[in-house]
């Protein structure tokens, strides 16, 4: 599988799309904006006079909120000047901003140059002046010239590996029925994606550190686990599994080739925060000023995370399969066709109710925030 060719959202904006199916991307971004602006305002106000700040969106996909980052980047400036305005200080320095919008080349740019316009329109009142930008390329190669950025950001992104282990790519079927960590999967197997994490996450940190001015900040949010079990009722590998049963299920139909479903594996890891801090440690370029866990509701129209119960399984059952189908529809189509793409995800929203009525499934959510070592 060539990842940086085939993982994307689903784009444009229609009823699938990711720009449709995206609020639960959008509550992770608005559960970490406390954390994202104690970042901005303490760079904002280290900057000298008349200098420019560079904020680097990584993973930005497309759609509302890709530009989220941007409205509250400004925002934010904007409040803290207004607020050294009212307390008679003078306002921090930095006038202008910069940002650049990253992610693979198959993302939608158009869609999200197209959004620009509205953008405009709710940053008119604001300021300092800025300017938007689009960085394709992946974030396991080196983006920007050598210190020229001050702050990057990415949210949900960095559970996203830069490829499939070779050992499951290379033609060798060690996980028979499961696309990622499921039920059956060998130890061995297990083992083979943690050590892909352990040296994507590594190399991502060095890039990032030769890319950020001294003491530059990073803010990251990506899915990840409350424990070293794999397989807990609401954890992203018993999401996974419930796909992989959906897709068995049309083998046994006939819709899907056996062999089809024992070569797919996705270029995933969610890590648990032990074997995220083993990572940071190990790279020793970045101090961790603030690592935390929050939950979400695998259905993105619940907000109620302290309910245990949910009331209508089968419309979150419905919910939660756009919203997977929205990130790995791509995916998908490459590998099996579009032909079974309706039934595919007809059958998981099924099997997602049915999950649900056990108890609610809520996705353990990592926030990092580091500043890159002097």
């Amino acid at each position: 599988m060539e990842v940086e060719q085939l993982l994307h959202m689903a784009n444009g904006d229609g009823e699938n799309s990711y720009a449709t199916n995206s609020r639960l991307q959008e509550k992770a971004m608005l559960e970490t904006r406390p954390v994202l602006q104690g970042a901005v305002v303490e760079l904002y106000r280290s900057l000298p006079a008349r200098s420019t700040m560079v904020v680097a969106d990584l993973g930005c996909s497309s759609g509302p909120n890709t530009l989220l980052l941007v409205s509250l980047v400004i925002g934010t400036i904007s409040d803290h000047n207004r607020e050294a305005e009212q307390e008679q200080r003078p306002p921090a320095a930095a006038m202008e901003l910069q940002f650049f919008l990253n992610d693979l080349p198959g993302n939608d740019f158009n869609l999200v140059f197209r959004s620009l316009d509205r953008l405009q329109k709710l940053t008119a009142d604001r300021r300092p002046q800025y300017y938007v930008a689009g960085m394709p390329g992946s974030f396991y190669t080196r983006l920007f010239p050598c210190r020229s950025v001050h702050l990057f950001h990415s949210s949900y992104s960095l559970m996203w590996r830069s490829k499939v282990p070779d050992e499951l790519s290379g033609g060798a079927y060690l996980n028979e029925e499961s696309i990622y960590i499921g039920k059956s999967t060998p130890p061995a197997v297990i083992k083979l994606y943690k050590e892909e994490y352990q040296k994507d996450l590594s190399l991502f940190l060095t890039l990032r550190f030769n890319e950020l001015v001294c003491g530059g900040h990073m803010v990251l949010t990506f899915l990840g686990r409350k424990s070293k079990d794999m397989l807990l009722h609401g954890e992203a590998s018993s999401m996974w599994d419930l796909l992989a049963q959906a897709l068995l299920s049309l083998v046994l139909k006939g819709l899907v080739e056996k062999e089809k479903l024992v070569s797919f594996n996705l270029p995933f890891y969610a890590p648990s925060v032990d074997e995220v801090k083993t990572v940071v440690e190990e790279n020793n370029l970045f101090n961790v000023e603030h690592m935390s866990v929050f939950e979400s509701s695998w259905d993105p129209q619940d907000d109620d995370t302290n309910d245990d119960v949910v009331l209508g399984c089968t419309s979150s059952g419905l919910n939660v399969a756009r919203c997977i189908r929205a990130v790995v529809e791509p995916l998908i189509r490459k590998h099996f066709g579009e032909a079974i793409l309706d039934d595919l995800f007809m059958v998981y929203a099924s099997m997602v109710s049915k999950h649900l009525k056990k108890a609610k499934a809520k996705y353990p959510i990592i926030i990092v925030y580091l500043k890159a070592k002097h």
